[in-house]
């Protein structure tokens, strides 16, 4: 089963468990995270967890999943993970 199978995560940060469901359940999209590099994981997952609103984060969650699919590699317009 799909939910089973392990996740990549990034370079210094694991996947956190909103971003794990939006990935594991649209299978393009994981294809797509399965394709990029840890490092360009590590983006991802620090852009997401670096917001303070839940609001916010739900957005950014939504955000990796569709943009990994149009094609992005990294989150846009952001100077990047801070802890790597």
């Amino acid at each position: 089963m799909a939910m089973t199978k392990r996740l990549p995560a990034g370079v210094v940060h694991s996947v956190p468990a909103d971003l794990r469901k939006a990935l594991v359940s649209d299978p393009v999209a994981r294809t797509k995270w399965e394709d990029i590099t840890p490092l360009a994981r590590n983006e991802w997952i620090c852009w997401v967890i670096s917001v303070k609103k839940p609001e916010t984060r739900k957005q950014h969650v939504e955000r990796v999943r569709t943009e990994l699919k149009e094609g992005m590699r990294r989150p846009c317009c952001w100077p990047g993970c801070p802890h790597r």
